[in-house]
């Protein structure tokens, strides 16, 4: 589906004097048709910076033709000197997070941790969809085009998120990709996110899934006999990052 929306001008009303007891995440992108996709997301910036909680740089939406070319060394690069740019240009100092594709293999995931600690980025996103079909080889409409998100994401956006924080270190990871579950959400910590999202579990489970989740979590705090969830952040990054683990 991609950015399928009505543009900024829309979304930045319907959010305008919106108050929700949450932190307020805007996405920012470009337009497949555009001439400059780094304008774009510069244009993101300037329009949401004093209206969000945090900025969300997608560069990995399978749906774009040509966006995930933005997480090569160099033009990653040019991307985010300019987004924080504008950044800092804004009246408040907006957090920017960077949210990556689960498809990279190392070479690219080093490009990325070496770009990313260059800069003053806030933090990461682990991941977005998956254009594999390898989970549901041979399902009906498994061969469809675009991200593959849900369930069948879990372990290799797990994977990854795990082999992003073998490489930078302390900066905030939030692990998305098949949470679905109290269990499932306990692994994304465990290899190594500071915080989660969930999205398609909520057309199956509906919101009572957040207060499953929440709860199951104490409870996953407690049997490991620690005070809070972050205790147990990153505390089996090697397994996840190795492959010894799959979903539970």
């Amino acid at each position: 589906m991609g950015f399928n929306n009505e543009g900024h001008d829309a979304a930045f009303a319907r959010l305008k004097g919106l108050r929700v007891p949450a932190a307020l995440g805007v996405n920012i992108g470009a337009n497949k048709d555009s001439a400059d996709f780094v304008a774009d997301y510069v244009l993101g910036v300037q329009r949401f910076a004093d209206l969000a909680d945090y900025l969300t740089v997608n560069v990995s939406s399978p749906n774009t033709p040509g966006l995930r070319n933005l997480q090569a060394d160099e033009a990653l690069r040019r991307l985010l000197g300019e987004v924080l740019t504008a950044r800092a240009k804004a009246k408040t100092r907006v957090p920017v997070l960077l949210k990556i594709a689960p498809d990279l293999d190392e070479a690219g995931m080093d490009a990325i941790a070496r770009v990313i600690l260059e800069t003053d980025l806030d933090g990461l996103i682990v991941s977005n969809t998956t254009i594999s079909r390898d989970a549901v080889a041979g399902l009906e409409n498994a061969d469809e085009a675009g991200g593959l998100s849900g369930k069948p994401l879990f372990d290799l956006s797990t994977r990854r998120l795990a082999q992003m924080r073998q490489r930078v270190g302390a900066l905030p990871i939030v692990g998305v990709g098949g949470v679905h579950s109290p269990q499932s959400a306990l692994a994304k910590f465990e290899a190594g996110a500071n915080a989660i999202q969930l999205y398609s579990a909520l057309v199956f489970g509906g919101l009572d899934l957040l207060d499953r989740i929440k709860r199951g979590l104490v409870a996953g705090v407690r049997s490991a006999g620690k005070t809070n969830i972050a205790e147990l952040v990153g505390t089996r990054v090697d397994d996840w990052a190795a492959g010894r683990i799959t979903a539970p």
